[in-house]
């Protein structure tokens, strides 16, 4: 295998869209990626017009939008939304979704990062859990902020899942355990095999955030790019307890400990 020393930019990012690509297959099986029951939904609802308010027709761009669960999120809000996402078996499956469910939703093969799309074209960008993937964060919030209209609105829904306090690792411990001695039913979730799990690890060692994405250095970068009124929100309780209904118990405990947050900004 190549030396990680020797790899450009370009090599890895070929290795993130082929590893979501892989994905893609089992993706909407796993409990906080897809959404198992009204209460989450109504959770995300919350979250969303806490910070971005009611659609309303706005044009709206859920960025690497997988199988378009924010996607769907969005639009029951009345924004009109565009999903891009640059691998093609998530944008499948996010068709798919969109049709059985007779949502009018537009889907567009793109890179978050380059997004190819107007200046000043979008009231409301959206991401979940893309921003520790990024390979240049500052180029891609300069990116998000020119597509924005003025006043409009960034939502990134992320989290620092290197820097874990104790007792979440040790919650990540008992539940590895469970998983072992089948007690951990979300095991059973589509979990990636140890083959993705260690391309997982080589690709987040090699990204920007490979220190972890915590919410103020996030807020840093935004600021540089040049987005204002930025607030980090950590409530994400409601969120947390609808999930966890669908996770083992000490599963549960442990993504209640992480640290997730979303961030709000503006142009």
């Amino acid at each position: 295998m190549q030396a990680v020393s020797t790899l450009s930019n370009h090599d890895l990012r070929d290795e993130i869209k082929a590893y979501w690509s892989l994905r893609a297959e089992t993706f909407d099986t796993q409990p906080g990626h897809e959404i198992f029951s009204e209460d989450e939904r109504a959770a995300w609802h919350a979250l969303f017009r806490k910070h971005l308010g009611e659609g309303e027709g706005r044009a709206a761009l859920d960025l690497a939008c997988g199988t378009a669960v924010i996607s769907h999120l969005l639009d029951d809000l009345g924004f009109k939304v565009t999903g891009l996402d640059w691998a093609e078996p998530m944008l499948e499956r996010a068709r798919a979704k969109a049709k059985a469910r007779g949502r009018q939703i537009r889907f567009l093969m793109g890179d978050a990062e380059r997004t190819m799309e107007d200046d000043a074209t979008y009231d409301v960008i959206t991401n979940r859990h893309l921003v520790w993937t990024l390979v240049d964060p500052l180029a891609c919030f300069r990116e998000w902020h020119r597509v924005l209209k003025p006043g409009g609105k960034l939502l990134i829904v992320d989290g620092d899942f290197v820097n874990t306090s104790r007792l979440t690792r040790l919650l990540k411990t008992v539940t590895r355990l469970a998983s072992r001695l089948g007690l951990a039913r979300d095991a059973l979730h589509g979990a990636p095999n140890s083959d993705m799990a260690e391309t997982h690890n080589r690709i987040l060692s090699r990204v920007h955030f490979s220190g972890g994405a915590h919410a103020p250095a996030v807020a840093d970068l935004l600021k540089e790019a040049g987005f204002t009124k930025i607030t980090i929100d950590q409530n994400m309780g409601a969120i947390h307890k609808a999930q966890r209904k669908n996770f083992s118990f000490f599963k549960g405990l442990e993504r209640a400990t992480q640290h997730r947050y979303a961030i709000c900004a503006e142009k």
